[in-house]
């Protein structure tokens, strides 16, 4: 355990063993990091919807019960911690349910749409995150000049809201996740716009043309904290421009409302025994070791099966050509890392038409982490009892041993392993 956040802890540094001097052990401590950073997570997806004029009182009256929560001296029960994990979950659907009613209502329903990806001629701004809002604040912005707005990373998604889309000035996509943006930034020769986390500190190379918004910001950086991006489109102007360089071209957005337009047709293939299996595979990327497994995991499915895939963890396994089964797409983009609603949407609305429960689909998660807000996530989808998750690569390190073998006993919660093909095999083997 480790554990500062009083004054009487030991050495005046941290209580190192459990249990620590207040008597709290190594599992509160974990349960009250779980909860911590699902409500963190949370945060994040609140603070999107309320920019779109989402909220919920309900919502921000467990926030702060739930921090109270965390306080010294204040919970010593585990059961009691783990509940309120729960009820964090539970919290967190409604807060993706929230932003993604604020998207549509914003940005227009959701439609498949073809990308252009790489760079076209001309003055150039790449916008990186996860902030809808502002990437339409600045096209609002650079409307009726030359100048032309990219996505890169989780603002791929924002190719699928028609009035982003269909946007004169949304040129297209450059790059892929988050963590390979100092090369990628490095390359494109435009200015750079970072909305939310995943921005990592900038090299000289480029930090004299990265900007950030509100929250966002790194050192010596230039935030941009009232929504007038006059600052950054000068910047545009001063840069190199972009050179003609397509890449190629994706197919993005598979939203909740776009699969469900098909549910007729999938649930007849699913009768008629021609979809064996629906794969859930993607959340958060990253540059740890082991994150190939879900490369490929994603290869080694059947072609009579369907990958629905959001995140950036989408980039693991986006690169490879799947090919389609009855007239569309094995691999269906639904969205960002918020998007996980939708795919919550689709299995409960096909368990219901099934007559049957979340668990007895054939369905499987493949779940990757990094950060607070796929903590989020997972809560949500535990807190609605979902079982048999495989989740990688690496256990979160707050979690300790005894609190990981309860959310396995609990939840069949697993991780990944050395054998990603033959773990797709034995997915499909039980069905």
């Amino acid at each position: 355990m480790f554990c500062n956040q009083c004054e009487q802890t030991f050495r005046q540094t941290a209580c190192v063993t459990a249990p620590g001097t207040c008597g709290k052990d190594a599992d509160v401590q974990s349960l009250q990091e779980l909860l911590l950073y699902g409500l963190k997570g949370m945060a994040a997806y609140a603070h999107h919807a309320r920019r779109l004029g989402e909220s919920d009182a309900g919502v921000a009256a467990f926030m702060e019960e739930a921090l109270f929560a965390t306080m010294t001296n204040v919970n010593f029960d585990p059961d009691t911690l783990l509940e309120l994990c729960m009820d964090c979950g539970r919290q967190n659907l409604k807060v993706m349910e929230m932003l993604d009613r604020g998207h549509v209502n914003r940005f227009g329903r959701p439609e498949p749409a073809t990308v252009t990806e790489g760079t076209r001629a001309g003055p150039g701004i790449l916008v990186t995150g996860h902030d809808l809002l502002d990437l339409w604040d600045l096209l609002q912005q650079v409307e009726g000049t030359d100048i032309q707005v990219y996505t890169h990373g989780e603002m791929l998604p924002a190719h699928m809201y028609p009035r982003l889309h269909q946007h004169p000035n949304l040129a297209g996509h450059f790059g892929g996740a988050w963590q390979n943006q100092k090369r990628e930034f490095d390359r494109f020769p435009g200015a750079v716009l970072g909305t939310t986390n995943c921005v990592l500190i900038p090299p000289e190379s480029y930090r004299d043309r990265l900007f950030t918004t509100r929250a966002t910001a790194v050192p010596q950086g230039q935030r941009i904290t009232d929504g007038d991006f006059t600052p950054l489109i000068e910047a545009a102007r001063r840069c190199a421009p972009c050179q003609e360089q397509v890449t190629g071209e994706s197919t993005v957005g598979f939203h909740h409302s776009v699969i469900l337009d098909q549910a007729q047709t999938l649930l007849d293939a699913v009768h008629a025994g021609r979809i064996r299996r629906f794969f859930v595979i993607g959340g958060c990327d990253g540059a740890a070791k082991g994150r190939n497994y879900f490369s490929e995991y994603a290869r080694a499915t059947p072609q009579d099966s369907f990958i629905l895939t959001l995140g950036c963890g989408k980039y693991r396994i986006r690169d490879h050509e799947y090919g389609s089964h009855l007239g569309l797409p094995r691999l269906l983009d639904m969205g960002q890392c918020n998007d996980a609603y939708g795919a919550i949407r689709v299995a409960t609305a096909l368990a219901e038409a099934l007559d049957c429960s979340v668990n007895e689909l054939p369905l499987s998660l493949v779940i990757s982490w990094f950060e607070q807000k796929a903590v989020a996530v997972l809560l949500t989808l535990l807190s609605l009892d979902v079982k048999g998750i495989t989740l990688g690569p690496t256990p979160p390190a707050f979690i300790t041993p005894n609190v990981f073998a309860l959310l396995q006993e609990r939840f069949d919660l697993r991780l990944t392993g050395d054998d990603p093909v033959g773990d797709a095999a034995r997915a499909v083997g039980a069905a």
